[in-house]
């Protein structure tokens, strides 16, 4: 594995550490205190930077650090996470991940902000107030960062089976402030696990960073060594105690431990603190065997210290004098000792118990899975064509070909489910990046906008997520910048000054649901119906509905706004969600009560490589409508069609009068319209939530079909949305029910169908 490859890997893992970042922070910032949240933010961003330091990326570095400095005054309890400080680190995360994107595609980041972040988050680990908000305007009360009296942050101190804390036995060797001219001086314990060593890491190579700093003096514990016949190759069983004196400060102390701090215990104090917690604790005196630093050369080597040379030196000696004292105060924790050691093999057992019901993932290119959903699409396909092959040569049914058929079905259907499920994944990634569009919105109109999520773990194929994300985002800039009111406007209106939009996905009948909505001021449909008159949309006699005045804002050019500003006012942007919608084989409808809000439903299937669809037969072709377009089906009677119009037809349908759209003229399949009564009606709901009864000849059957675009093999088909290959070998084209509901309503066929896919 090359470098690129390795480079390539980390950026993988800083999406995922970035998505942890954002997803804590928002926990945080809807009132969870849970001391789990802050550490799994703060080693978020302790990764990236970790990983970033080996790549050189001193930018990110640099940054990362100094959040991540701040996070630590929060997982100690000298910051308190308000909504001012959280509203910092919530941008600090949008620069991180600007930063990350920077250096794995070379691009830039604006650096006023990212250098105005660093001085706020250093002002808030120093203590200090955070800077105003960005809008002036915005209602929300601002509070002052709690600020706790300064304290150490906790640390877990190493401890042995016996639960003793060996701390350095005489403190006059150690000196203090007075010493190397006033230089501080730290106590460091250096408590390797297993998993450092697993991990190519060296504890003599931390050892010899560490002795770069300042005069240090190292002693290593043996305390935690078994007996040959327990000893464990693979275990961890030294671990060291430093003194150190070095005017560098704690910060730069825990850098030399920053690769290895997940898999050590490491407890760093000034060494007044550290006597003091020894006393407090009647703690054990150490017995200490010397470490010698000469030991430490450049290549990190250890060269071995003869038992004769150990026992020479003062602190062995010192060591030897305590021996006796200590005899009397281990005796009388025996039995601490053996409770000590039951509770550590329980917590042990739960450990590896845990550790065994965890699941297990692999990263995997996804043009492998892509290649894999083809071939399984394939394999459907050449499934359907044998059994259809064994049904026209065998009339009995009975045979035991038949019954394996049945089975291969079956099966090839599961392995189809299994296979498209590698391939879903969640729409978390996509609803936390909106978070961000929210807050930068909402910080250039003035407005206090609280974004919430539900069904965030709602699968769907990742080729329809990987084009969710554009529509969405002019969604939720079109709802935050129309949609939800001033704060003014909405105290005036007995609302909440802080505006909520909502964002949530479900699954519903083999597809998925993804509803966006808001509790704004709601379409003002007057308005819009005088703008659409205004840039000559629509005549100005149109006699329209609500339904029809709300669909014309997804018109192209259309804009209610005033002015052209860095948001809207072009006439992009809900155009741009419509086609994209439809280009995914989606709807989308608007439902929306003036003075309380608007909500836009997408409506979208599951995968782009299956369909379920009926098979039908229109003037001698073969089409196959989508399934779960269909509403109904039905056939019509002579006393339920009605003419409207010189070319219009209506049937009836349980008191309720439905266009009739004959699919064979609407192609040119066929010159004349063809006679209702001798064919079979789909009820069928399109884009708006409209019905249409689509006329065919015949229905043939419902199956699961493989879908084969046609752009990519052919060329564009107004009104056919995809192809397929049904069991007989035929090929069968796959009807866009939009587009052909639309071309009955008067539209062009070829404008309708320019983006249009499976619907």
């Amino acid at each position: 594995m090359d470098m690129n490859e390795i480079k390539e890997i980390f950026f993988q893992e800083c999406e995922e550490q970035l998505a942890e970042l954002e997803s804590g922070l928002l926990k945080l910032n809807d009132g969870d205190r849970d001391p789990e949240t802050v550490n799994a933010v703060f080693r978020a961003v302790h990764s990236i930077k970790g990983g970033a330091g080996a790549f050189g990326l001193d930018d990110l570095v640099a940054f990362a650090h100094v959040f991540e400095t701040t996070l630590d005054c929060v997982r100690s309890n000298k910051l308190e996470p308000n909504q001012d400080v959280l509203k910092v680190m919530l941008k600090s995360a949008d620069v991180l991940a600007d930063l990350t994107n920077a250096a794995r595609d070379g691009g830039s980041v604006d650096e006023s902000r990212s250098r105005g972040l660093v001085k706020e988050l250093e002002a808030l680990a120093n203590g200090e107030l955070p800077s105003p908000s960005a809008s002036a305007e915005a209602p929300a009360p601002k509070t002052a960062a709690k600020v706790a009296p300064a304290a150490p942050a906790p640390t877990s101190k190493p401890t042995d089976d016996s639960g003793f804390q060996p701390v350095p036995f005489s403190f006059d060797d150690f000196g203090g402030e007075d010493d190397a001219g006033g230089m501080p001086t730290y106590e460091v314990i250096f408590k390797p696990r297993y998993e450092l060593y697993s991990k190519g890491n060296d504890a003599t190579l931390l050892l010899r960073d560490l002795s770069r700093l300042g005069e240090m003096t190292i002693y290593c514990n043996t305390d935690d060594l078994p007996g040959l016949e327990e000893l464990d190759p693979e275990g961890a069983y030294f671990f060291w105690n430093v003194t150190i004196k070095t005017d560098k400060g704690e910060d730069a102390i825990r850098t030399v431990f920053e690769f290895a701090e997940w898999d050590c215990e490491l407890t760093v104090k000034p060494v007044e603190e550290a006597r003091a917690d020894a006393t407090s604790n009647d703690e054990l005196p150490m017995v200490p065997v010397p470490f010698d630093l000469s030991i430490l050369d450049e290549t990190g080597a250890m060269e071995e210290v003869s038992a004769s040379d150990a026992r020479e030196t003062p602190a062995a000696v010192a060591a030897a004098e305590t021996a006796s004292n200590v005899t009397q105060m281990v005796a009388a924790r025996v039995e601490k000792k053996e409770s000590a050691a039951a509770a550590a093999a329980a917590a042990s057992a739960a450990a590896q118990n845990n550790a065994a019901g965890a699941g297990q993932t692999i990263r995997v290119d996804l043009d492998r899975v892509d290649r894999l959903i083809n071939l399984v699409g394939e394999l459907v396909i050449n499934q359907a064509m044998l059994s259809q092959s064994v049904i026209e040569n065998d009339t009995t049914g009975t045979s035991s070909i038949n019954m394996g058929l049945e089975e291969l079905q079956q099966l090839t259907r599961e392995i189809q489910d299994s296979v498209m499920a590698i391939r879903a994944q969640p729409v978390k990634p996509v609803f936390q990046r909106m978070s961000r569009i929210v807050r930068e919105i909402a910080d250039m109109t003035g407005k206090s906008i609280r974004l919430i999520t539900e069904g965030e773990n709602t699968e769907v194929d990742k080729t329809v997520i990987d084009k969710l994300a554009e529509p969405l985002t002019h969604m939720i800039r079109n709802a935050v910048d129309h949609g939800i009111e001033t704060p003014e406007k909405r105290a005036a209106a007995g609302k909440n000054t802080e505006g909520t939009v909502r964002l949530t996905a479900k699954h519903r009948s083999g597809r998925i649901l993804i509803e966006l909505a808001d509790d704004g001021a709601g379409i003002n449909r007057e308005k819009v119906r005088q703008k659409a008159i205004d840039n000559d949309l629509i005549p100005a006699d149109s006699n329209l509905s609500d339904e029809e005045i709300d669909n014309l804002i997804f018109l192209p050019g259309f804009s209610t706004a005033d002015k052209i500003s860095d948001i809207s006012g072009r006439g992009v942007g809900m155009d741009v969600v419509k086609r994209s919608i439809q280009a995914l084989g989606g709807r989308i409808n608007i439902t929306s009560k003036p003075g309380h809000g608007s909500v836009f439903t997408m409506s979208l299937p599951l995968t782009l490589a299956v369909l379920d669809g009926m098979v039908v037969t229109v003037a001698g072709q073969t089409l196959v409508v989508p399934l779960t377009a269909i509403v109904e089906t039905l056939q019509p009677e002579a006393a339920a069609i009605h003419s409207f119009g010189a070319n219009h037809r209506l049937i009836s349908i349980r008191n309720s009068f439905c266009p009739l759209v004959d699919v064979g003229r609407i192609l040119n399949f066929r010159a004349t319209q063809a006679n209702p009564v001798e064919g079979v009606a789909l009820l069928v709901e399109s884009e708006g939530g409209g019905q249409r009864a689509l006329m065919v000849d015949a229905i043939q059957g419902q199956r699961q079909v493989v879908i084969k675009s046609l752009e990519a093999n052919y060329t564009h088909v107004p009104g056919i949305a995809a192809a397929t290959i049904l069991g007989d070998g035929r090929v069968a084209l796959i009807l866009d029910v939009d587009a052909v509901v639309g071309a009955s309503r008067g539209q062009s066929l070829k404008a309708e169908m320019s983006l249009a896919a499976v619907g």
